[in-house]
């Protein structure tokens, strides 16, 4: 298992290393930050001199190798707006709103995506089974930026129930960890469900029923055990994934966390900006898998790893 960790982690400092180029090029495919850090009384002299100040006067090798020796080092670079802030201490500043984001999405696909899951393989044909194969289907199918304005015209617009944006309070959290967790939900529905049945048709299953256990012992032990292997895996993916993905819904919802920073950064064409906050999504992408894999080998004491 060290063996590996140790190599992964080997992986994951070439994968940075290739995201870092594609985000450093592609970031400056938008356009040159000067002209929107100029006005209209501004003079070419202005221009040359924002030019050199911001480094952007260099070679483009140049310029990578200045931002990855100084990413080496715990530089991300500064932000080239406002008060020209530390690119990681904006992104730390909005870690904590995507997480509890993500922490709440994730644990309302626990509540509702497993349960519901189970119940439809163990009624399968029925109408339970039905409903909740068509709401997986509908869940999965609708985007995430069509739900979340859906739910914000709805709740906000027509019923006045909850607030469209905001930051702080238990109701600033429902539309978006909602529009954030609905597609988790039907996803982790749909495979639990496929897990569930694949379960409950198995050998092992078939004789602890020969043994004479019960039927709840049989179902919640030793079939959903198993069934929870694949579930497990998908769940840390959707939550590097909804961690790394927030742009939509914090975009949509003004909340102010990384995702939302990054879409601001990009409209601003804040290039040390977008290349830290995709460097830390990318790394924090990989650490989840990883976690997940290791957490793989502890539930299934059958896979190895080498």
């Amino acid at each position: 298992m060290e063996r590996y960790i140790v190599k992964r982690l080997v992986q994951s400092v070439f994968v940075l290393l290739f995201i870092s180029i594609m985000v450093f090029l592609l970031g400056r495919l938008t356009g040159d930050p000067v002209s929107l850090l100029l006005t209209e009384y501004s003079t070419e002299e202005d221009k040359v001199r924002l030019t050199k100040q911001l480094g952007l006067d260099k070679p483009l090798p140049l310029q990578y190798a200045i931002f990855l020796g100084n990413a080496l080092k715990g530089d991300l670079g500064r932000s080239i707006r406002g008060d020209r802030s530390p690119a990681s201490e904006l992104i730390l500043e909005r870690v904590p709103a995507t997480m509890e984001l993500a922490g709440i999405a994730l644990i309302i696909t626990l509540i509702f995506g497993i349960p519901l899951g189970v119940l439809s393989a163990l009624k399968k044909g029925s109408f339970l089974d039905m409903s909740a194969r068509v709401f997986a289907l509908l869940g999965q199918a609708a985007p995430v930026f069509w739900i979340a304005i859906l739910a914000m015209y709805v709740f906000s617009v027509g019923l006045n129930l909850l607030p469209s944006s905001g930051y702080g309070k238990l109701q600033h959290y429902v539309l978006p960890s909602f529009a954030m967790g609905l597609y988790q939900v039907a996803a982790v529905t749909r495979l639990t469900r496929s897990s569930m049945l694949d379960a409950l048709r198995s050998e092992y299953i078939k004789l602890a029923r020969i043994k004479g256990l019960s039927a709840k012992i049989v179902i919640w032990k030793h079939a959903l055990r198993n069934s929870l292997i694949p579930v497990l895996t998908f769940l840390g993916t959707i939550f590097g994934r909804t961690i790394t993905g927030a742009v939509i819904v914090e975009t949509v919802f003004a909340w102010p966390g990384i995702g939302r920073l990054a879409y601001q950064s990009v409209m601003e064409r804040d290039f040390p900006v977008v290349q830290a906050v995709v460097l830390f999504m990318s790394a924090m992408f990989m650490l989840v898998n990883l976690v997940v894999d290791v957490l793989y080998a502890y539930v299934d004491p059958r896979i190895r790893y080498t």
